[in-house]
C-alpha cells in the first residue's frame, strides 16, 4: 500500500475540514442560523465543537472552540502524515 498517498489524503482532508470550521465561524457572523449554507455547515462541524464548548470555560461573547478544534485537527494530521510516513 502506498503509505504517501494515504498521507497527502489525510493532509487534504485536514486541510478542507479546518477551511469548513473557519468558514462557519465567519458566516456567523453575516448570515441568520436558519440560512441553508450556515445549517449545513453547522452540521458538519457541530458535532466536533460541541464537545468543546462543553469541556472549556464560557468567555462571555468570544467562542474559542473552533480554534482550539483547528488546533487539535492539524495536531491529530501532522501526528498522522509523520507516522504514515515513517513506514
Amino acid at each position: 500500500m502506498n503509505f504517501e498517498f494515504l498521507a497527502l489524503f489525510v493532509r487534504i482532508v485536514a486541510q478542507v475540514f479546518i477551511w469548513i470550521v473557519i468558514a462557519s465561524a465567519l458566516l456567523s457572523f453575516f448570515l441568520p442560523p436558519f440560512h441553508p449554507i450556515r445549517e449545513t455547515l453547522d452540521r458538519i462541524v457541530a458535532p466536533f465543537l460541541n464537545p468543546i464548548r462543553n469541556i472549556m470555560p464560557s468567555t462571555g461573547m468570544i467562542d474559542f472552540s473552533p480554534l482550539i478544534l483547528i488546533l487539535a485537527v492539524d495536531l491529530l494530521s501532522r501526528v498522522l502524515i509523520s507516522i504514515l510516513l515513517s513506514f
